[in-house]
């Protein structure tokens, strides 16, 4: 359409004030799911320009290699001594663990849906929706605390710049919150190119490290009392060697953090490009690139958890990681600055301060892109929840919550972050698990089983050690179910399909009247006897005073799974006992019969009228079994959903109850 096509503005209309500008700006994009902001996360549209998979690993990498900021100074602070032997723990974990679990993820689940799909897959009904929403609980404490941990340690980076000014000392949380505000700035205006930005970041971010690792390295070499002197405390305290692993076992929990990043790796799958004969039933050349980047991902990281485990604890005092010492969330920095001097220390620091940040970008991004997934699709969200800005809005003032909690400390806050990594991993494991047994696959059935249950110690002993990740969790948990609850409630007189289609059996049963009105029955599908269609037959003429000739036509709804909400309706015509009956699947029955009924008006042209019997039983029984189970009290709840769906009361099909 092009302006000329367009009427003519009237000058002298009042144009829109300043509350509908808003309005508008605010809920912009509010018919797209996805939204129109495309963050470090986002899935593209197959039209869109994918990426070389290194490049998307750099996307990952924001928060995965990021966490190098803040790992060994936790690790340190938490393990002591045992620190390098607790992070070795770490990387068989993950090397043996989390990376063969995540490579059969990114098999089964290419469209970047994670392991939350695949158990989604696997338990339907309103059992499979609820633990959906439990896990998105757990993804929502992994994603924001990302971003408050991430710009709360960007902040200690800062701060502890020797070329910061002294007054920005103990200003902890309003600098956090700065960054969190310029974090939602950003995206209430849109932020596209993130992985070109990546690339930069952790390029740049790796090389410094690099060389702060390999100086380290010569440092250690050259002070081989430094050495000795770690090697005494260790055989001191902990004499005996089993006593020695059995402790970085215990401890390895505490050192989860290392383990983030997997999620974000399989979410953002749709980014890489794949293979020319790639379809989107099976894009092989995009699994494998996921698959390298997952592996290529864990090799970096593991590589430099090991090396900065060693070099931090051994040329490090112990007193410097406590909380405010100068070592405390900004362990590497503290050497960088020590060895590498001032320049390239303040470097460091910005480096790291920009990939911090940027790691909170990419959680954001997966939230927005994780919300509007599940909870519009399960009608458990409110209508601007497919808008980007509110949700970034709530998110930022959520961040900030966390952040007064908190006090902007990165220590307090790594609790509720494994916590949210380790369920999701936990999960990423079972679900694997699982389809391996589905397959009849025994070998790895056993194998991820055991990696199952090593993730399940894993998360129970980190929640038994650092009980505020789960008290966290469990306020996000909470707010999303009974949010979801009630938004579903509300939307429950809604039109549920997505699309009709009639196929020509039942074109031909609905054509066969050329002047109309269409009388149709509604009927259970229950009571299937020759018997039980002649008495509802009988009782509509007899009752809503149909012809007596009439050739009668029925409606069936069959309840498949009533947890569900956008569905695609499929309405077949079937002959039984010589009775022409529409047969249509859904998951509500009254707002079914009235996305067909509408469907019927718009193909033929002629107002449908439908034919009820009262529903026996309490009224607020039935309603609870309306929103339950998708039945109870019928005929009303059919004209409400109708007469929320079409406003023009002499555009409505009719409901007629005797």
């Amino acid at each position: 359409m092009t302006t000329m096509s367009r009427p003519p503005a009237d000058p002298s209309a009042p144009g829109p004030g300043a509350k509908e500008n808003f309005r508008s700006w605010l809920l912009f994009g509010l018919q797209d799911a996805k939204g129109i902001h495309q963050g470090p996360g986002a899935v593209s549209d197959s039209h869109l320009k994918k990426h070389r998979w290194w490049q998307v690993m750099c996307l990952t990498g924001v928060d995965y290699f990021s966490t190098l900021g803040y790992q060994p100074a936790i690790a340190a602070l938490a393990a002591g001594v045992i620190s390098p032997l607790a992070t070795m723990v770490l990387v068989a974990v993950t090397l043996l663990g989390a990376l063969p679990v995540y490579r059969r993820v990114a098999g089964e689940s290419h469209r970047g849906e994670g392991s939350i799909a695949m158990l989604e897959r696997l338990l339907p009904r309103w059992g499979g929706k609820l633990f959906v929403l439990v896990l998105l609980g757990f993804a929502a404490t992994d994603f924001m605390i990302t971003m408050t941990l991430s710009a709360a340690d960007a902040t200690a980076h800062a701060i502890q710049n020797p070329l910061v000014p002294g007054w920005m000392q103990g200003q902890n949380v309003p600098v956090t919150l700065f960054l969190l505000a310029l974090l939602g700035a950003v995206f209430l205006r849109g932020f596209k190119e993130a992985i070109g930005v990546a690339v930069v970041l952790v390029g740049v971010y790796l090389g410094l490290n690099v060389v702060v690792v390999v100086t380290t390295i010569f440092e250690v070499f050259a002070q081989p009392v430094a050495v000795d002197n770690w090697w005494l405390a260790l055989t001191t305290q902990h004499g005996n060697p089993l006593m020695v692993v059995g402790i970085a076992l215990l401890v390895f929990p505490k050192l989860a953090l290392g383990l983030s990043g997997f999620e974000t790796g399989v979410a953002v799958m749709p980014q890489i490009q794949g293979r020319a004969g790639d379809t989107e039933d099976k894009p092989v050349g995009r699994i494998e690139g996921a698959r390298r980047l997952l592996t290529t991902a864990a090799v970096i990281m593991s590589a430099f958890l090991i090396t900065t485990s060693f070099t931090t604890v051994i040329l490090i005092p112990e007193q410097d990681f406590q909380p405010g010492g100068p070592a405390n969330g900004r362990a590497l920095a503290y050497l960088a600055h020590e060895y590498l001097g001032a320049g390239f220390g303040t470097v460091y620091d910005i480096s790291t301060i920009a990939i911090l940040w940027f790691a909170g970008a990419s959680a954001m991004a997966g939230l927005l892109n994780l919300v509007p997934r599940y909870l519009p699709r399960y009608g458990m969200a409110p209508g601007w929840a497919r808008a980007v800005r509110p949700l970034v809005l709530v998110f930022t003032l959520v961040g900030f919550l966390i952040t007064w909690l908190f006090n902007a400390d990165v220590d307090a806050q790594g609790g509720a972050y494994a916590t949210g990594v380790l369920v999701l991993m936990t999960s990423a494991a079972v679900a694997v698990a699982l389809s391996a047994r589905r397959r009849k696959q025994r070998k790895r059935t056993v194998g991820f089983g055991i990696i199952a249950v090593v993730f399940i110690y894993t998360t129970v002993a980190n929640i038994f050690e650092r009980p505020e990740g789960i008290r966290i969790a469990a306020f996000f948990i909470v707010g999303i179910i009974v949010i979801s609850l009630l938004s579903r409630i509300r939307r429950s007189f809604e039109l549920h399909a997505t699309h009709v289609h009639m196929d020509r059996q039942a074109l031909e049963f609905v054509s066969s009247n050329l002047d109309g009105p269409i009388a149709i029955i509604a009927h259970e599908p229950l009571r299937l006897s020759p018997e039980a269609y002649r008495d509802k037959l009988t009782s509509a003429i007899e009752v809503s005073h149909l012809p007596v000739d009439y050739q009668a036509l029925f409606l069936e709804v069959v309840v498949d799974d009533s947890s569900d909400f956008e569905t695609a309706l499929e309405v077949h015509g079937v002959t039984r006992h010589g009775f022409h009956i529409l047969e249509v699947h859904g998951p509500v029955v009254a707002n079914t019969i009235a996305s067909v009924l509408l469907h019927i008006r718009d193909v033929t042209g002629l107002m449908p009228h439908i034919y009820f019997r009262w529903t026996e039983g309490n009224p607020v029984s039935n309603l609870l079994r309306f929103l339950a189970f998708g039945e109870g009290e019928i005929a009303p709840v059919t004209r409400e959903v109708l007469r929320e769906a079409e406003p023009d009361v002499t555009k409505r099909p009719w409901v007629h109850v005797g």
